[in-house]
């Protein structure tokens, strides 16, 4: 079905941070299959961990215990503070999961139906819940979405105080820890702890998306760790396989006890094959450092970008934390990804005005340099400066 306009190029295989067409062209991936491929391609490590399990055992079910899982849901738990996780295949399921979390927590707590506060410009995903949650500009086109949601500027706390006061009483509160699809949106410093502070005081959960923030991609293992507002829970997906799809939703306290036997389930979820390569992917990142690299290479990139096109006409912010960076046109730019493809580099647009970057945390400061070098000439002749 048409849910996608590919652009004209078809890979055949990857190494690290580039990848290579049928024809054997390579191409600086500044992409990493939109946050996903945080190891780059072909990883030694994740290689060695899918070719060995695949010969061994691909998937049994939730039926019987999973070593695999068990060992991934103890470190991933250990890493992000949090008490205990459910496996899913993508992040909208983790958020899928995190929602139903709210709702029974809401039960528990007042009897009644009360609303979840997600946020404008936010994206959680396209299933039913996940898309409610959202602000996409066709969410009404599946209308009726589910009941339920109220949706609060971003980066506003007075606006999420008022609503909390207004729509009590309120299950929870939803939102990215920055704004991805949404343009690279970064929050003031602060914000995630105001937010932190006005869930408990009306005794609201917390929920950050981490599904593109999460496994080191802003330069720590989790957003919400730059300012230590820790969530009651927390979605992971993309990059926690590298490319194996996996997702999660974790979470701490009463929260973590709410789901019980058959209130959900995946048969999928957590299989031998995802959780072992999802546990080389954190072995990998530990052992490389590669929250540390991401924080360096990041600030290095954003310090260019801004130096080369901070003061060009047509460019309106450039903004980013870690390697991931937006940086904001005042014009439409969704035909730049395909004038990249000529000067062999990937990059995405998103918000139709926003290009995102998003390499690989392998990266050396060689190709980071090459991503910020073709990236500013790209925008100086899109806005013909």
């Amino acid at each position: 079905m048409h849910t996608y306009t590919p652009l004209p190029v078809r890979f055949a295989r990857g190494r690290g941070a580039h990848l290579y067409d049928d024809s054997g062209r390579a191409y600086l991936d500044a992409v990493s299959g939109i946050a996903v491929t945080n190891l780059g391609h072909a990883h030694p490590g994740v290689t060695e961990a899918l070719q060995t399990q695949a010969g061994q055992l691909l998937h049994t079910s939730n039926l019987y215990q999973i070593p695999w899982q068990d060992q991934l849901g103890s470190r991933l738990c250990g890493r992000a503070g949090m008490d205990r996780v459910f496996f899913c295949n993508s992040g909208t399921e983790a958020n899928e999961a995190a929602i139903k979390l709210a709702r029974l927590y809401a039960r528990r707590q007042w009897a009644q139906d009360a609303v979840i506060i997600a946020i404008e410009g936010g994206f959680h995903g396209r299933t039913f819940a996940s898309l409610s949650a959202s602000c996409t500009a066709n969410a009404a086109d599946f209308a009726p979405l589910l009941p339920g949601f109220t949706h609060v500027p971003f980066n506003e706390p007075q606006a999420l105080e008022r609503a909390l006061e207004q729509q009590a009483p309120v299950a929870a509160v939803l939102l990215e820890a920055i704004q991805g699809e949404g343009g690279v949106i970064t929050p003031d410093p602060g914000y995630l702890q105001t937010v932190r502070a006005l869930c408990d005081q009306a005794r609201a959960l917390l929920i950050l998306d981490e599904v593109q923030t999460g496994l080191c991609r802003t330069g720590q293992w989790f957003a919400n760790q730059h300012e230590q507002a820790l969530p009651d829970i927390m979605t992971l997906a993309k990059a926690l396989g590298n490319g194996m799809p996996i997702g999660a939703c974790l979470a701490r306290g009463e929260a973590a006890t709410l789901f019980t036997p058959g209130s959900h389930g995946s048969t999928f979820g957590g299989n031998p094959l995802a959780a072992r390569a999802a546990l080389a992917v954190l072995e990998a990142l530990e052992e490389e450092q590669l929250a540390e690299q991401a924080a360096t290479l990041g600030a290095f990139m954003l310090q260019e970008l801004q130096a080369r096109l901070g003061t060009q006409a047509g460019v309106r912010d450039i903004r980013g934390k870690g390697l991931m960076i937006g940086i904001e046109l005042e014009r439409d730019c969704t035909e730049l990804p395909r004038q990249a493809l000529e000067q062999d580099l990937l990059i995405n647009v998103t918000a139709r005005r926003v290009i995102r970057l998003l390499p690989p945390l392998v990266i050396d400061t060689r190709q980071a340099e090459q991503i910020v070098t073709r990236v500013c000439t790209l925008v100086t002749d899109c806005l013909g400066n």
